[in-house]
């Protein structure tokens, strides 16, 4: 009796007991960054470019960290959205300005998240029509029909399966001093078509959207200033997962896919997929497929969720899923229309899916400067964040950062016109 009692007291089964209780919002927004659009972007990488953008991983994985951090704690210590606190600090224009983008963006990688049920579905033998329109049900209801708790539970579950990238790495045989040779030593190229993968790269890894759904993940679930840590640590574990799930699909890709002729052997992750089944077997195909299926369904609900917690905040109407249909109207009629058009246009059209994916993830870099900017203004403003405003040299590493991404995306767009 004394040894039950001793392990119910003991502070390191209370700590554990409590990070699983804030556990969520963190992880959950890292791993969905690995969706049908950023698992095409970095099969691109590998197939097109190899082991060479590998080293970008590392300071985007520490960038990310800062990043989450920050809107992780201006969603403690205000309790609201991003959103919320951009209309509150620079007006109703620029936020609308800011809302239409973030819409456009948002929806053009829901539509590559249907995609790639479509596409990963068809590999397992079933078309779209099936496939479609019975995921874009069970998306909805999901959210629907469910509360905070419920909904948390089901995608922390999906964050399980990211493991089958993991392991389709370790099932061919990988050059490893190779990989960590172009790790170490980067290589950096001016040309046009390394600087889209770079800034697809970057806007995959650290995309707008994940700032605003975390923060109103963590407004939602109610995280006290006491339990900031737990919630850190949170953030930390899924900036660091969601970076090796992705080194995982670049080394795959790279290595049995990259041909060195500078033809591109794939368009999009499911091609991927298939070009893997003849050089690395059935089941490292089918594995990668199923990685696919998990991302895209799994992004297939958070993606509308964010967009819907994001536009919604930011006029001021009611958000969160614990709300009824009556509570937020336009908080679930937006999430279910995104839904319909998003699951609508991969079934009635022949739409060019490479080219909605790779867009909309060099726009996430392209607006990514801004979104760090406000942010930047919100968390060093003190009548808002109080003591919790950024260090000085918090402040420095991530403009620096910003100025880095502003420069490259600058570059981006100069290589057409050069």
């Amino acid at each position: 009796m004394k040894i039950i009692t001793a392990v119910k007291e003991s502070p390191f089964i209370r700590r554990i007991g409590m990070f699983f209780a804030i556990m969520g919002p963190g992880i959950i927004t890292a791993n969905v960054d690995n969706d049908a659009g950023g698992i095409t972007t970095y099969s691109l990488a590998g197939a097109n470019f190899k082991y060479a953008l590998l080293w970008s991983l590392i300071p985007v994985m520490a960038a990310l960290i800062l990043i989450q951090e920050m809107c992780n704690r201006m969603g403690v210590v205000t309790g609201k959205g991003l959103s919320d606190l951009i209309r509150e600090k620079f007006g109703v224009k620029i936020t609308f300005y800011l809302m239409i983008l973030i819409l456009l963006t948002n929806f053009g990688n829901i539509i590559a998240e249907f995609a790639g049920i479509a596409a990963s579905m068809e590999i397992f033998g079933i078309k779209k029509y099936w496939s479609v329109p019975v995921s874009s049900i069970i998306v909805w209801y999901i959210v629907v029909k469910g509360t905070y708790r419920s909904v948390e539970k089901i995608f922390l579950v999906s964050c399980i399966f990211y493991t089958s990238y993991i392991i389709t790495g370790f099932m061919i045989d990988q050059p490893w001093k190779l990989i960590f040779h172009d790790v170490i030593h980067p290589t950096m190229s001016f040309d046009s078509k390394y600087l889209l993968a770079f800034v697809g790269v970057v806007g995959t890894t650290i995309a707008p959207w994940m700032q605003f759904y975390q923060q109103a993940s963590v407004a939602e679930k109610g995280i006290k200033i006491q339990d900031y840590n737990y919630s850190r640590i949170d953030t930390i574990i899924g900036c660091i997962i969601v970076n090796v799930v992705a080194f995982f699909i670049i080394v795959v890709c790279g290595t049995v896919l990259y041909t060195g002729s500078g033809a591109e052997p794939i368009q999009t992750a499911s091609d991927a997929a298939k070009a893997l089944k003849p050089l690395a077997g059935d089941y490292c195909s089918l594995l990668f497929a199923f990685g696919l299926l998990n991302a895209s369904l799994f992004a297939a609900s958070i993606l509308p969720l964010s967009t819907s917690y994001t536009v919604c905040e930011s006029f001021g109407w009611e958000t969160g899923v614990d709300k009824t249909f009556i509570e937020a109207p336009q908080f679930y009629v937006l999430y279910s229309m995104l839904i319909i058009f998003g699951a609508g246009i991969i079934m009635f059209s022949d739409v060019p899916l490479i080219d909605i994916m790779m867009i909309s993830q060099v726009i996430n870099g392209l607006m990514l400067p801004f979104v760090l900017v406000c942010m930047l203004i919100i968390i060093n403003d003190k009548k808002i964040m109080r003591e919790y405003t950024n260090s000085r040299a918090y402040n420095i590493i991530v403009m620096l950062f910003t100025a880095s991404v502003s420069i490259i995306s600058i570059l981006l767009v100069l290589s057409y016109f050069i």
